[in-house]
């Protein structure tokens, strides 16, 4: 990426990522998180669906097609929403460390225009893990992987406790989600937060 800030660059003692060995298995889809969630979540009627898969080593592929309600100029999707989808990619490779962490920085390039209708396809890695941060790398396509670039990021995560998200998220939701008498999805709503 061009451009990147010093913030996003690892230091000098960062490690490579390692795959944690409970991780989906590449290929396996790795579904939403949380069903509100605007980014993955099913229940959302205006969210991006974005469907996220494991890939080799700490990568993730995804993708997900631009609605009308995505739009910012006529036709065309909204910046936010182009770097929201990437950003919930990001956020996807936590699943592959097994790693509870939140965006701390974001840096997208808008390379072209990304029209109504278009299926994005994102790929994702992280690059480097310095104590509680971790470093990344997106890339957003249009039609599939080999298609022209539109979007890429660079973003750094930072590790967090389960208690980031009940001190600070609103009490009904996290009523409701610590509520589900699905243990699976109560746990995974507090898992990731893309």
């Amino acid at each position: 990426m061009s451009g990147t800030s010093a913030a996003l660059q690892p230091p000098a003692d960062a490690v490579r990522p390692v795959r944690h060995p409970d991780a989906p298995a590449p290929g396996e889809l790795l579904g939403a998180h949380y069903g509100q969630c605007f980014g993955c979540g099913d229940e959302q009627p205006h969210g991006l669906h974005l469907q996220a898969r494991a890939g080799e080593g700490v990568s993730i592929t995804a993708e997900f097609t631009v609605q009308a309600a995505h739009q910012g100029a006529p036709g065309l999707a909204h910046g936010g929403v182009l770097a929201t989808a990437l950003d919930e990619a990001l956020g996807s490779l936590n699943w592959l460390l097994r790693t509870i962490a939140v965006t701390g920085r974001l840096e997208t390039d808008f390379v072209r225009p990304v029209p109504v209708g278009t299926v994005l396809h994102l790929e994702a890695e992280v690059t480097a893990v310095a104590g509680r941060k971790i470093y990344c790398t997106a890339t957003g396509r249009i039609g599939g992987p080999g298609g022209p670039v539109a979007v890429r990021a660079d973003a750094l995560f930072i590790e967090v406790k389960v208690d980031h998200f009940i001190d600070h998220g609103r009490e009904e939701e996290i009523q409701a989600a610590m509520s589900d008498p699905d243990q699976v999805r109560r746990a995974r709503a507090f898992e990731v937060n893309p």
